[in-house]
């Protein structure tokens, strides 16, 4: 847990970092654009302006518990929710799904929200095994929540290198993998807009308040 506990916070601190960079336009929007960015030339009415290009989620194919083909199409203009878990996982993961599920509660009827929980154990957690959890869980089908299985080293490179969240095998963590407890918002365009301890209800709390943040702009606000 201490080793977990450290990795988490370096990652945090990355985020952060990058965070202390954003322009004072961007934080008077409301949330800022965290990750990676570049800056680049372009031409804009015969003029050569700078540009900034942020940090993007890049293309993905899973399986969600309905055996439906989960690609960035599926979350193309939509604002969304990504975590990874494992469905026997013995320590943070019953929190996440309890704090995960306030989540959904409060958006599962808006149709330009969705959550993709991703499986970092796809040799267990087949579409079945999803199914059933996301049953107990009292999900009835995937058309907001998304409980994702697929090829395991591209859910471990996705999480680290995309979501920029801890995700790998470790036969010392209980379980045999460690990943991180953090809830990541994406927005419209694929851009991480915030990042929340899920396992802790105050930063839950303020995810569920920074979501409308993101609902209420339109495709060329972000």
């Amino acid at each position: 847990m201490l080793r977990h506990n450290l990795i988490v916070f370096a990652m945090l601190c990355s985020i952060l970092t990058v965070w202390n960079c954003t322009s004072k336009s961007q934080e008077e929007e409301g949330l800022p654009y965290l990750g990676f960015s570049d800056m680049v030339e372009k031409e804009v009415d015969g003029k050569t302006v700078i540009d900034t290009v942020y940090h993007q989620i890049a293309d993905f194919s899973f399986t969600d518990q309905d055996g439906h083909t989960i690609t960035n199409e599926a979350v193309n203009g939509k604002v969304y929710v990504a975590d990874f878990f494992f469905t026997t996982c013995p320590t943070i993961c019953p929190i996440m799904k309890t704090q995960m599920l306030r989540v959904y509660e409060k958006f599962r009827n808006n149709p330009d929200f969705q959550i993709l929980s991703h499986s970092i154990d796809p040799t267990y957690d087949t579409v079945q095994v999803l199914k059933d959890y996301s049953e107990r869980l009292g999900i009835e089908d995937a058309s907001t929540w998304h409980f994702l299985t697929g090829d395991q080293e591209k859910i471990f490179e996705i999480g680290q290198t995309s979501y920029l969240a801890t995700a790998m095998k470790d036969k010392n963590e209980p379980g045999g993998f460690l990943h991180s407890g953090a809830f990541i918002l994406i927005d419209r365009k694929g851009h991480i807009r915030g990042v929340y301890d899920g396992t802790v209800k105050e930063q839950v709390d303020e995810l569920i308040q920074d979501i409308p943040k993101l609902l209420s702009k339109d495709d060329k606000d972000t």
